[in-house]
């Protein structure tokens, strides 16, 4: 009698956990969240062409190339110099602002980076992506000495260009619906 029990406890429990799993996975996909797998993706491989840089500021367009690179291979798609899409831009903007001051000297500043995008696919249709840019406000805080400001400067915008990849990698092959 003891087995049967016990075998109806693990089975009630096996049921009851896998309900639980139904469930919560129907709840996350009925609020518009979706999986993804690879097979979903519009591409499986992409050229980075070009990227040009505008601004006076150095290297950005080294910076924003190997951001895209690790994004993309992050996500499951190559990065060919043969590929099929081919991926390249302008970076047209670099600012760095002021967001607060103390005793009239700045604590605070934001990163903005932005830069205009396109995407040609194999048969030669064109996607253009404009104004692409970090979603998340990119700040820093220093009141300290230049060359401490100028390091975390360093820092703020090589995650604002890391978050500008991760937003044009997501436009590229999450679609937009409507």
């Amino acid at each position: 009698m003891k087995v049967q029990s016990s075998k109806f406890k693990v089975q009630s429990f096996s049921f009851i956990l896998l309900f639980t799993a139904y469930c919560l996975l129907f709840t996350v996909c009925g609020c518009g969240y979706t999986i993804h797998g690879k097979k979903s993706l519009p591409f499986d491989s992409i050229q980075i062409s070009k990227i040009e840089n505008l601004t006076l500021e150095p290297k950005l367009q080294d910076r924003l190339h190997n951001a895209l690179t690790e994004e993309f291979l992050k996500q499951g798609i190559a990065v060919h110099p043969e590929a099929g899409y081919k991926l390249s831009g302008t970076i047209h903007l670099f600012e760095l602002h002021v967001l607060s001051e103390r005793s009239d000297i700045a604590a605070e500043y934001e990163v903005i980076i932005k830069g205009d995008f396109r995407l040609v696919g194999p048969s030669g249709n064109i996607k253009e992506f404009k104004n692409i840019g970090s979603p998340f406000i990119v700040s820093f805080q220093s009141s300290d000495l230049l060359e401490d400001v100028l390091a975390l400067k360093e820092l703020a915008s090589e995650k604002a260009i890391r978050d500008m990849a991760m937003e044009i990698v997501s436009i590229l092959i999450y679609p937009v619906i409507k």
